[in-house]
Order: C-alpha cells, then sequence, then structure tokens
C-alpha cells in the first residue's frame, strides 16, 4: 500500500509538473522569442552600446519594442510562438521530471512525503533539492531546449522549416552529439538557477505563512488556517522567477552561444556564430567581454526578467492548483 501510494504521488507531482510547464511555456512564448534573438546577436541590442563602443554597424533588434514591432510585421504573430513546439516537449517532461525528482529528494530529506514537513527543510537543504532536480530535468529534455532555441532564433526568411529539418541538419553537421551542444554550460547554469529557483519560492512561503500567522493572531480570530492565497502563491513564484533569472542571465547567454555554433543563420539576422568559435565555457566568458563587452552577458536580460518573473509564478501557482486538484481526484 505504502508503494502505491508513493507511485501515486510520483505520478501526480509529474502530471501536475507538466500540465504547469505547458500552460506557462505558452503564456510567456513572444517575452522568450525576443530574448533569444537578443542572445544570439552578435551586434549590440541597445543603440547605446552601439553609440558607446563605436561600432556604427546596424543591429537587427535594439530594444523590446522594436523587436517586437519587427517580429509582427515580419512574421506576424505566430513568429511569437516560433519554437513553442518544441518548446512544450521540453517544458513538459522538463518541469515533470523536475517536480517528480524534487518530490523524491525533498521527502527522502524530511522523512516525509507531505508538503507541509518539506516547508521545514533548511534553506540549504531546499536549495540542494531543487539544484539535483534541475539538473535530472535538463538532461532528461535537451534535445527539445536546443531545437527550441534553434526554431526561435530564426526569423523570415526561415532556414528551417520544421523541427524535424532542424534536427536532420544537426544530425548531419554535428552528428548526434550535436543534439547536446552547450549541455555543460546548461548544467554549470542549471545549478545555481533551479537551486535558487526552489529555494527562494520556499523560503518566501514560509515567509508569507509566518506573515498570516501574525496577521491571523493580531486579529484575534480562533482561525488557525495560515495556508497561502493563491496570490501569495503568485508573488511567491514571481520572486523566486525574478532573482533567479537576474542572478544566472550570462550563463543563459553562453549556453544559448554554444547552441547556434556553426548552424545557418540569415545574413539580415547579422553575423553568424562560426563553428568551434568557443574553445570551452570560460573562452566564451573572455570572447563575450573582449568583443561585445560587459553588455554582451547581458544580452535579452530585460525580456528574460519580464518573462521569467510571470513564468515562475504562473509555473508555482498552476503547479499547486493543479496538484491539489489531481490528489483530489485520485483519493
Amino acid at each position: 500500500m505504502e508503494e502505491r501510494g508513493q507511485l501515486k504521488r510520483a505520478l501526480t507531482e509529474a502530471t501536475a509538473g507538466a500540465i504547469a510547464g505547458a500552460i506557462s511555456r505558452t503564456v510567456t512564448s513572444p517575452l522568450d522569442v525576443i530574448k533569444i534573438r537578443f542572445q544570439v546577436q552578435l551586434e549590440p541590442t541597445s543603440s547605446w552600446t552601439l553609440l558607446q563602443r563605436e561600432l556604427y554597424k546596424p543591429s537587427k533588434y535594439t530594444g523590446i519594442l522594436q523587436a517586437a514591432r519587427d517580429i509582427y510585421l515580419e512574421e506576424g504573430l505566430p513568429g511569437f510562438w516560433r519554437g513553442n513546439v518544441p518548446a512544450l516537449l521540453m517544458y513538459m517532461p522538463y518541469t515533470a521530471i523536475q517536480f517528480m525528482v524534487l518530490h523524491k529528494l525533498k521527502s527522502f530529506a524530511a522523512g516525509s512525503s507531505k508538503t507541509e514537513d518539506h516547508l521545514q527543510l533548511s534553506p540549504y537543504l531546499s536549495y540542494l533539492s531543487g539544484a539535483l532536480a534541475g539538473c535530472a530535468a535538463t538532461v532528461g529534455s535537451y534535445p527539445f531546449d536546443l531545437l527550441r532555441t534553434i526554431l526561435a532564433s530564426q526569423g523570415e526568411p526561415k532556414v528551417y522549416s520544421s523541427m524535424r529539418s532542424a534536427f536532420v541538419d544537426i544530425i548531419k553537421t554535428r552528428g548526434a552529439r550535436g543534439l547536446y551542444a552547450g549541455l555543460g554550460p546548461t548544467l554549470v547554469e542549471i545549478i545555481p538557477y533551479a537551486g535558487l529557483q526552489f529555494g527562494t519560492y520556499d523560503t518566501c512561503k514560509r515567509w508569507m505563512m509566518s506573515w498570516n500567522r501574525y496577521r491571523l493572531s493580531n486579529l484575534s480570530s480562533s482561525r488557525s488556517n495560515n495556508s497561502l492565497s493563491s496570490f501569495q502563491l503568485f508573488l511567491c513564484g514571481f520572486a523566486a522567477g525574478t532573482f533567479s533569472k537576474a542572478v544566472c542571465h550570462p550563463l543563459d547567454v553562453v549556453k544559448k552561444r554554444f547552441q547556434i555554433e556553426g548552424l545557418q543563420r540569415h545574413p539580415k539576422y547579422g553575423a553568424r556564430l562560426e563553428n568551434r568559435s568557443y574553445k570551452n565555457m570560460f573562452d566564451a566568458v573572455k570572447q563575450i567581454l573582449r568583443k561585445e563587452g560587459w553588455p554582451g552577458l547581458y544580452k535579452g536580460l530585460y525580456p528574460s526578467i519580464i518573462k521569467s518573473a510571470p513564468a515562475g509564478a504562473v509555473t508555482f501557482v498552476a503547479y499547486e492548483y493543479t496538484s491539489d486538484w489531481l490528489e483530489s481526484l485520485v483519493s
């Protein structure tokens, strides 16, 4: 009976995570497309940086509003959801694996599978559990992340007409290992990112629950329920998404460069990153700093934060409610 209960709980966590990931990814896709276009553009992404570095070659994208306008005029509304199919194929297993592994790790650390007991874990265990869950999810879904980046980074005219054509070209030019191009920088990024995201989320939940207890005690209320409202869950997810993305963004830029290295790119979108341009992650950081300055490591930061904050909020709120709903169905 205990094994059946654990299996049922694992399936619930996986399903809730997959649904939450699909909802979050679809809602925030336009900002993700803009972020990726900025990250893979070798030229400056703002007019001010262009003047500061005395680079007079025009850039395709120089701001969020300008990029949004150009994408809409050149590609229509579907352009904002370019790469969404492989993104969903990535995010659904990614979030499913992530939440399932996270729950198992927390259950092991806490000696209990109850969510309320997980909140009693130290912040360090919350961060460590999130980091390990993020690594497991990344390895399990990485090829779809690569395809998503490639399809989202291209505009019109398309270089790859479909996910299949991109897949075939990667196999031809890079071999099977090409499907994991940039995995090293991704794992280096995901450890602090997932750790910060889940650790911050749990910390914010504890703070909110303490605030609820304090507020109810001051109201002289007989109620002892300190559960979080949907708005409070949203705020916790918002804070977790913003903080983790702001800290880890340079690593995400490096990851995107490795993913599009050596692949075809239409000339109007700027310089192409040639194959084996970077020896390793540290060499990539050094070259970006030398050629593009510090702003190069933060390309796409604004759309990334604008996207990640609501994405984190939507993911956690959707997960909490979906998980509760699924548990009520199977109980």
